[in-house]
């Protein structure tokens, strides 16, 4: 499992499709499901998206939640999948390879 938590600055939409964007595009990745939740001043969105890892030759997870409460953005992405092994993690390159490509979108938002 991979993790990448921040708080953010900008427009919630823009941000939500900036990062669709960066998760799809490789050839094997795609939009799984997603979520959407909102109130009078809150907003949520999950998205679950799953590619295929060629160095684990297996699929691996990348989930996002962004919320807005009070005009305040926060993002949690983690990914997961990415181990072959029965009791233990043995390689996690799948998984933080697939988190690699939103953070660039992240860390130009990131307060």
């Amino acid at each position: 499992m991979a993790k990448y938590e921040c708080e953010l600055r900008g427009d919630f939409n823009t941000i939500l499709s900036e990062l669709d964007e960066a998760a799809t595009k490789s050839l094997t990745a795609e939009l799984e499901d997603e979520s959407h939740f909102s109130g009078s001043d809150f907003r949520c969105a999950v998205r679950v998206y799953e590619r295929y890892s060629v160095v684990g030759s297996n699929r691996v997870s990348l989930n996002i939640t962004l919320v807005e409460n009070g005009g305040r953005l926060f993002c949690s992405a983690i990914s997961s999948g990415g181990s072959q092994a029965v009791f233990f993690k043995l390689n996690t390159f799948g998984e933080e390879a697939f988190l690699d490509t939103i953070t660039d979108v992240l860390k130009k938002y990131e307060v």
